[in-house]
């Protein structure tokens, strides 16, 4: 194995352990406020873009619409987000975060968040311009990779 070859496969594994590392994370802060780690992940959504109907909502959380309505009456129903009129089409609403119960939220980041300002002291701006490009290209990578699978993939073996 060249040395490229090594450190690839070492990205690879770091990538993996990052990954499951994530679910760990969000499935236990989540359950700290009685979610499950979908609804957080919705509401990390809503937090980022604002609000949105239920059709970008699933767009963006990679779900099926239909899914969607039963994530935002369970959010709904722990008040942590609700529904308003859409301004721009009065046929729809837009699901918006609560902010106080969000703001619940926040405080179980801060120990992770702290530690990742730390760390990004070790590395040069070129460098972490390098990772913000890597990170964003395998995230859409991944987005890419769920909606074939959500499609029927011809090489995605089903059960």
């Amino acid at each position: 194995m060249t040395d490229r070859e090594e450190l690839i496969a070492r990205l690879m594994t770091a990538g993996r352990e990052l990954s499951a590392a994530a679910v760990m994370f969000h499935t236990a802060l989540a359950a700290r406020q009685g979610l499950t780690a979908t609804e957080e992940k919705a509401l990390d959504l809503l937090e980022r873009f604002g609000p949105l109907t239920a059709r970008q909502l699933a767009a963006h959380a990679g779900l099926a619409p239909a899914s969607v309505t039963g994530l935002v009456d369970r959010l709904e129903r722990k008040g942590f987000a609700r529904r308003t009129p859409n301004p721009a089409d009065k046929r729809s609403v837009l699901v918006e975060g609560v902010p106080d119960r969000m703001a619940d939220l926040a405080p179980l980041f801060d120990h992770y968040v702290a530690s990742l300002n730390e760390l990004v002291t070790r590395y040069s701006d070129a460098e972490l311009a390098a990772i913000v490009d890597f990170l964003t290209e395998a995230a859409a990578r991944q987005r890419d990779a769920t909606r074939l699978l959500q499609n029927g993939a011809p090489d995605a073996p089903e059960r």
